[in-house]
């Protein structure tokens, strides 16, 4: 989760605000207009273009296209549209590269440990029913032919694309506020930013990231850390927002697509910079599933601009990378 950050310039110049329901969550854009601007009619198209992203791609509508491709019969082929073909061809890239750690067929896994649109009662899941979700599980079986941009179900395959889908959303408003002409604003989706120009003050967005303020207060050696996002997105992922626990342990909802199990010692928040919002939300779910240290291992080889947040005996315990480094204002 990440916070804007008010201005602290004299300047009064107008910064104008929307905001809706999305996705199960929130929605909200704040931008610099250069010219009158209907706010009826821009509220309406940003809701828009969230609606057709839920519509393509939300497990929880039954009647949205993944829904009705994960319902599709083995050996059928399921015509893509546009947004969802590109966002299912980003999809497969990180989980390529990441080695499985980011993977969009995770579904069946999710739902067997009670998380999820189908979940299953929140328990330990017996051994037959973690083998059968297994089974079900690796994007290598996912057959996209991109160039008739089609997707065909091998059988029994379950898209979810929770991890990256929010991260789209964010990125088609900004770009539906560029082709209106808006110069200046900054698009949150449940948390996940993306910033472009400047505000009126000449200054780019500013935004505080966050991810469990209690426990943040609580460990005093932590710097608070403000993003200077133009041109640029973040997108936070951690164990606190979801979990269970049973027999006297805690069991995130991250799942590991590797082992088929919960993330064992997973940060309490990673939070990943991105051009777009779309990369950083998959970039930091894979690298929340890696684990702390292992994660931080990869992000360095790899270049990603990554901060991770770790639990220890007195607090939290932060690492970034030199890329996010970059990022942080002065």
């Amino acid at each position: 989760m990440s916070t804007p950050v008010p201005s602290t310039s004299s300047r009064r110049m107008p910064v104008q605000a929307l905001h809706g329901q999305t996705m199960g969550t929130t929605w909200s854009v704040q931008f610099h207009p250069e010219t009158r601007i209907d706010l009826h009619a821009l509220h309406d198209a940003v809701q828009a273009c969230l609606d057709r992203v839920v519509a393509q791609m939300s497990t929880w509508e039954a009647a949205s296209d993944i829904s009705r491709y994960n319902r599709s019969g083995a050996g059928e082929w399921f015509p893509l549209a546009d947004e969802f073909h590109h966002v299912l061809a980003a999809a497969l890239e990180v989980a390529a590269a990441s080695d499985g750690a980011y993977d969009p067929t995770v579904s069946p896994l999710v739902a067997a440990w009670g998380f999820g649109a189908h979940a299953a009662t929140r328990a330990v899941p017996g051994q037959a029913a973690l083998q059968a979700a297994r089974a079900r599980v690796g994007w290598q079986r996912v057959c996209l032919d991109a160039d008739i941009r089609r997707l065909r179900q091998p059988g029994d395959v379950a898209l979810d694309l929770s991890a990256i889908a929010k991260g789209y959303g964010v990125d088609v408003v900004a770009n539906l506020l560029r082709r209106r002409g808006i110069a200046a604003a900054l698009v949150e989706v449940g948390g996940e930013l993306y910033g472009y120009g400047t505000k009126p003050d000449g200054q780019p967005w500013r935004v505080l990231v966050e991810s469990s303020p209690e426990e943040e207060a609580d460990s005093r050696e932590l710097e608070p850390r403000v993003l200077l996002l133009d041109g640029i997105a973040v997108a936070t992922s951690g164990d606190r927002w979801h979990g269970f626990e049973q027999d006297g342990r805690r069991y995130s909802h991250t799942i590991d697509p590797r082992t088929g199990e919960p993330v064992a010692h997973a940060a309490a928040a990673v939070t990943v910079v991105a051009s777009d919002a779309m990369h950083a939300d998959a970039w930091a779910t894979a690298l929340t599933v890696m684990g702390a240290e292992q994660g931080h291992a990869f992000a360095l080889r790899q270049g990603l601009a990554a901060r991770f947040l770790v639990r220890n005996t007195t607090g939290l315990r932060e690492t970034v990378t030199p890329a996010f480094q970059r990022h942080l204002a002065a």
